[in-house]
């Protein structure tokens, strides 16, 4: 039984350490990639795969993002404000759980960047998510063919989709591209405070119940200010 989540988590809490000095003044959600902010790439593709209701947490000059959304109608976004507190990837879903339901929901880095191929990603994965089997089902980006990254990978992944983790110094031809649904359910016993969503996905992949789906389309690793540029150069041209 697949599932059509509309509620969504985006992490936009980040110091964005990397991408200095774009952001010594501003938070790196904000930062333009043909000439829109990140976080209003990942929005705007949750509000056309059906998401009326977006969580975005903050930290680092929060203000700025607070400001930015607060006319959005589609989704309608929430702040989970962390302004006073560090709490990691995994900590800030906890805290914005209340806020999220029962259902399972999306779940999205606010600097990800990615171009759809012939349907929307976000979509595809409502589609293939299966709460019987799964607790997690990640995007997966095939390494590859990514813009801007030139890691290891994260995963490889078996036909049925089931994800097995990189192990120390193995290369792998996967590499988790910031885009997820996730079952709440999962978190029931979640530790306190600041940790790493990682700790999730591990448990998850220990039980058989953490997924993948190949991204259709191409993904642009966006962590550096070089990488801005070749996010943009790739955009345009597939907008052109």
């Amino acid at each position: 039984m697949s599932v059509k989540p509309t509620k969504a988590m985006v992490l936009a809490a980040g110091l964005g350490l990397r991408m200095r000095p774009l952001t010594e003044k501003m938070p790196k959600p904000l930062v333009p990639v043909a000439g829109q902010p990140l976080l209003d790439h990942v929005l705007d593709k949750l509000g056309q795969a059906g998401v009326t209701d977006a969580v975005v947490n903050v930290h680092y000059l929060g203000e700025q993002i607070i400001d930015h959304v607060a006319t959005r109608k589609l989704p309608h976004v929430t702040i989970s404000d962390e302004r006073n507190e560090v709490l990691g990837t995994g900590g800030g879903v906890v805290k914005a759980l209340p806020l999220l339901g029962d259902a399972p929901f999306y779940h999205v880095n606010s600097d990800t960047l990615w171009i759809d191929g012939v349907r929307s990603n976000l979509a595809r994965l409502a589609e293939n998510f299966d709460p019987a089997r799964m607790d997690i089902m990640l995007l997966m980006a095939p390494t590859a063919s990514s813009i801007g990254y030139s890691g290891r990978g994260d995963y490889s992944m078996l036909p049925d989709g089931t994800l097995r983790k990189r192990r120390e110094k193995e290369v792998v031809p996967f590499v988790y591209a910031g885009a997820a649904i996730m079952s709440p359910s999962i978190f029931a016993d979640a530790p306190n405070g600041e940790f790493s969503l990682t700790k999730m996905f591990d448990r998850a992949n220990e039980q058989d119940r953490l997924f993948g789906l190949r991204l259709d389309g191409l993904w642009m690793h966006v962590g550096t200010p070089d990488a801005v540029h070749a996010a943009e150069e790739a955009y345009l041209e597939s907008v052109a």
